[in-house]
């Protein structure tokens, strides 16, 4: 049986309250709600592009703001903060991920590239990063719009307020993330123009009832960070690199020359060293070859370009005296032979790979060889040695050192006003399994010269440094020496030339 429930309650004390009834179901119910979805700034982009997440690994989270190039070596980079790409606890060379570990924590899977380059102070709050695990898009992202020029930047930093015809999400126009983000001028009809305007960096404190937001001028960051928005053309490049003497785990230095040998060399600001993209060369004044060339080879940045339209040339840097041109190899069957190989110097970012394929063709890099020395299949044991290498050997990191020149011989016959060299040699240096080697080869070509060049014949053998260095009067690096284990107790004019790469002791 039921009892009615009474419209007032009495509680005591001359209270009454009133009583109200709640339908209630217990009926099991739900509403179906959508996932929470991340946004596509926020997620890992392929290729990556302006306007999304990216951050130092040692960092939460901000914003690429734009594409750019650096001035010294042409490869491109990303634009942002430093307080996103390198921040208090990082340092150039740290790895940059997108997104930023804020987004995703998973660093090693969106690995992007590594800092490069950084500055907090009086330019403002930038740094770039590398981009060497990822393809890239210029436009940004959600206004398909790519930064072609900069902005006329008067202080170091400026700012924005609101704007009340258009108000931001929640009323903040500076929110978490939004760092290193590119502000734009607007063109006619609102849209974004590709003028980049500045660099964002942050907004109002806390204590600041003011809404705005901070950015940096873009052209005291692109003179800092050296950068600019359109790819550098490759003579337009600010850096020589020259041969690196870092370039393997143990550093190896250039040859020194004897006193006498220095006393001939052709200087350049004051030196001996003259150096291109990727190599460097010791030029003979009385010679006018090089005494020794140097360059270094990445073997897993090589890159393919036509050398087709580059012309063979004179050093302008140099006294054009000093040089044997083209004089020498008219009417003849001389060639120009490369000391430092044209493949084995075009590596690294495209601009500096184009650069290094043009300056391979400098004189200086230059010796008269025989056509059929140059051009016939007995000649691959000589120019296919580099290339042998990579294939016998597992060679660290795919990166080789190399030394090659000419041996000069008081008696080498003299031609249009120059003795033509009828010896070289080349010294490869690497390293395997932690172990540094070096191993050295002597070519040798007999030059006829009557009313026309004949060859007689070329010959190559794998000699040790130091045979090397007493042939040239060159000093290798004692580590460079100690690194060469061939055992050949014999002289050069009483063993085998090699008859084919197969022939080469690597080990």
């Amino acid at each position: 049986m039921s009892t009615p429930i009474p419209a007032l309650i009495d509680i005591g004390g001359g209270v009454k309250v009133p009583t109200d009834v709640v339908q209630r179901s217990y009926k099991p119910h739900f509403l179906l709600v959508a996932e929470a979805e991340t946004p596509d700034r926020q997620k890992r982009v392929d290729p990556v592009r302006p306007g999304v997440s990216v951050g130092n690994v040692k960092v939460s989270a901000g914003t690429i703001g734009c594409v750019v190039f650096d001035k010294n070596d042409g490869s491109s980079c990303l634009l942002s903060n430093w307080h996103v790409l390198n921040g208090r606890k990082g340092e150039l060379g740290d790895d940059v991920v997108q997104p930023g570990k804020a987004n995703d924590s998973r660093t090693a899977l969106n690995r992007l590239g590594t800092l490069k380059r950084s500055h907090l102070g009086l330019a403002g709050d930038c740094a770039v990063s590398s981009i060497t695990d990822r393809e890239f898009d210029t436009s940004v992202l959600d206004l398909g719009v790519t930064p072609t020029q900069l902005g006329e930047p008067q202080i170091e930093c400026f700012e924005i307020g609101p704007d009340p015809n258009k108000p931001a999400d929640d009323g903040e126009i500076s929110a978490p993330g939004d760092s290193g983000a590119a502000w734009l001028f607007k063109a006619r009809g609102g849209r974004p123009s590709e003028v980049l305007a500045g660099l964002h960096f942050g907004g109002e404190s806390d204590v600041d009832p003011e809404e705005r937001a901070l950015a940096c001028f873009p052209r005291a960051v692109f003179e800092e960070l050296k950068i600019t928005l359109q790819p550098p053309a490759p003579e337009s490049l600010e850096a020589v690199t020259g041969y690196d003497p870092g370039f393997l785990a143990v550093a190896v230095a250039t040859p020194r020359l004897s006193p006498s040998l220095k006393a001939d060399t052709v200087r350049l600001d004051g030196t001996e060293v003259i150096p291109y993209t990727h190599f460097s060369l010791a030029l003979s004044g009385t010679r006018r070859f090089a005494f020794w060339v140097a360059w270094n080879i990445d073997g897993g940045a090589i890159k393919k370009i036509d050398r087709s339209g580059i012309e063979f040339k004179k050093d302008p840097r140099l006294p054009a005296d000093a040089q044997v041109g083209n004089e020498m190899y008219k009417g003849n069957r001389l060639d120009r032979g490369h000391i430092a190989r044209r493949a084995d110097l075009i590596w690294g970012p495209l601009p500096e790979a184009d650069r290094a394929n043009t300056d391979s063709f400098f004189y200086t890099n230059i010796t008269p060889q025989m056509d059929d020395f140059n051009q016939s299949a007995k000649a691959g044991i000589w120019g296919e040695l580099e290339n042998a290498l990579f294939e016998e050997v597992e060679v660290e990191g795919l990166r080789i050192s190399v030394f090659g020149g000419p041996v000069f011989h008081d008696d080498d016959r003299l031609f249009r006003g120059a003795r033509l060299p009828r010896e070289f040699w080349k010294v490869l240096v690497y390293s395997e399994k932690g172990t540094l080697k070096a191993k050295a080869f002597l070519l040798t070509q007999n030059l006829v010269l009557a009313e026309i060049l004949e060859l007689d014949e070329f010959r190559v053998f794998q000699v040790k440094v130091g045979e090397v260095q007493k042939r040239t009067g060159l000093k290798f690096p004692a580590a460079l020496v100690q690194a060469d284990t061939l055992v050949v107790p014999e002289a050069v004019e009483d063993r085998a030339p090699l008859e084919g790469l197969a022939d080469i002791n690597w080990h």
